[in-house]
């Protein structure tokens, strides 16, 4: 008898079978010959998963917030001037990282589920001399999606290192790092990326180490510190061992599997799932009359859905219906609208059964809410736009 639910929040998500065997094994030592190997090839693999043959690749034991931490502490320098992209929590959680380094940041800020525009990013940036900019691909609390590409040409017009916090987006969402000019971009292992929670990554482009590399001041994060980092990645991409901080070993075996199954699948297939998946839950929620957080069709994420509560229909107990029906949901996150909608996740190894499993448990509860509709309507819209994409 199955005794867990659908996991289907924005992260952590549904791991491969593969992933979570690797995550049992018996730990060994971080100098130990397989060991050494197995991150060896996880780094090399980040290249290609990132699109940046030129990075330096960095695996910390951390969530995504340490990635953004790592970010701000190697890049910051009291005074310096950030512009933060504002999509939403996570955006501001960015400013703040940044502030508690010393930075002067300023927000381009936008309504919960829009996101501001080229021009308004343009004119920021010629109001004054930024050293940085920041893009949340993808904010997990609205489901917005950035347009990574033009933000970036501006920031490259305009002289700022550009550095995208792709916590929701890597391996899910279009972002060749080098071809698009961002400078640095990170993630965490939950999501996408396909690992259970504890690893933060970043790749480090060439531009992004060399402003480190000028740094006048110390880094003000010792733990953070690029400097005590550096030589243990490389070290071990050269399949030599190196020490400064214990890698997590299991969690670093089980990136190298997942990243493994993420490569043999294709950046260009795997992108193209997501957007499948994607419109199929989309279309689902909109056959049942239900509103998303995005302003527009193209301000959504393909890694996960925003839908807005239908009128009469109580979050809470809409939330514990869908449980009833064994699927997890997570609720709404931005404080401005948090008890307005919630959030489906359905990244890295979700399919459209994934897909028609959630929604049929989303129908189950809105029934139980007392919420009039076809019977079936969002499962039939997803199955025929998810079956018409493949």
């Amino acid at each position: 008898m199955k005794k867990r639910t659908l996991l289907m929040i924005p992260g952590p998500i549904e791991f491969e079978p593969a992933v979570l065997s690797a995550m049992g094994e018996p730990t060994t030592s971080h100098v130990a010959p397989g060991f050494i190997d197995a991150f060896g090839q996880a780094l090399e693999q980040l290249h290609r998963v990132f699109g940046s043959p030129s990075g330096q690749p960095l695996v910390l034991a951390g969530s995504g917030t340490l990635a953004m931490d790592c970010a701000g502490a190697n890049l910051v320098e009291p005074g310096d001037k950030a512009l933060v992209i504002n999509t939403g929590y996570f955006s501001e959680r960015f400013a703040a990282i940044l502030e508690r380094y010393g930075a002067q940041v300023t927000l381009v800020n936008a309504p919960p589920g829009d996101r501001p525009g080229l021009e308004q990013i343009k004119s920021a940036l010629e109001s004054d001399s930024y050293k940085l900019m920041t893009i949340t691909h993808v904010d997990t609390s609205t489901g917005v999606l950035v347009d990574v590409q033009q933000v970036a040409a501006l920031g490259k017009q305009y002289g700022v290192l550009v550095i995208v916090d792709g916590v929701c987006s890597v391996a899910g969402e279009e972002l060749p790092m080098d071809a698009w000019g961002v400078d640095l971009a990170l993630t965490a292992s939950q999501k996408a990326i396909g690992v259970p929670p504890g690893l933060a990554l970043l790749m480090i482009g060439p531009h992004a180490m060399q402003k480190f590399h000028d740094r006048t001041t110390p880094v003000l994060n010792y733990y953070a510190d690029w400097t005590n980092w550096l030589p243990i990645m490389q070290a071990y991409e050269a399949r030599k061992p190196g020490y400064f901080g214990t890698p997590p070993v299991n969690l670093i075996v089980a990136l190298n599997v997942s990243l493994g199954q993420i490569l043999a699948e294709g950046m260009a297939r795997r992108i193209a799932r997501h957007i499948t998946i994607s419109r199929a839950c989309k279309a689902g929620m909109t056959a049942l009359g239900l509103g998303q957080v995005p302003l527009k069709p193209e301000f959504a994420a393909h890694t996960l859905t925003a839908p807005r509560y239908p009128q009469g229909v109580n979050g809470a107990d809409f939330l514990a219906g869908v449980l009833k029906a064994g699927v997890t949901l997570a609720g709404g996150l931005h404080p401005a609208i948090r008890p307005e909608y919630f959030r489906i996740g359905h990244m890295g190894a979700a399919n459209l059964s994934d897909i028609l499993v959630t929604i049929s448990a989303i129908e189950t509860a809105l029934a139980g809410c007392g919420y009039k509709f076809s019977p079936n309507v969002g499962t039939d819209a997803a199955r025929t736009v998810g079956k018409s994409s493949n």
